[in-house]
């Protein structure tokens, strides 16, 4: 998580605390009804509570991948851009699988007669 999200984070913490903390009775047995009255998300009860289990036991294939979703970088090594190409040129490339755009940053250096950065890892 980056530096800006965790203070998005806690920010909203600090609030939703602050919020739990000044909620009257009566504006609790409001949320309450309110919840109650909605049949598609109902609150959970105890008994779900008890069945619940976390993600990894349940789903832990999913789990595993969503884990290795890369995220944000910290310090991006490349620059984001918009471009537009021709729909056969993007065609080729995505037929060629997963890393289909490093495929294109690759033809577009070596069209450039560039040389690879010695910090960037080879495909």
């Amino acid at each position: 998580m980056s530096k800006r999200d965790d203070g998005k984070w806690k920010e909203a913490r600090r609030k939703a605390l602050r919020d739990l903390a000044t909620t009257t009775d009566e504006k609790d047995a409001e949320i309450t009804a309110a919840a109650l009255r909605d049949p598609d998300n109902l609150p959970w009860t105890d008994e779900m509570w008890a069945r619940a289990r976390p993600a990894e036991e349940v789903m832990p294939e999913f789990v595993a991948r969503w884990r290795k979703w890369r995220g944000q970088q910290k310090a991006p090594v490349k620059k984001l851009v918009s471009l537009r190409l021709d729909p056969d040129v993007v065609d080729h490339f995505r037929a060629t699988g997963p890393g289909w755009q490093g495929r294109i940053n690759d033809a577009l250096r070596k069209s450039a007669r560039l040389k690879r950065p010695a910090k960037t890892a080879s495909r």
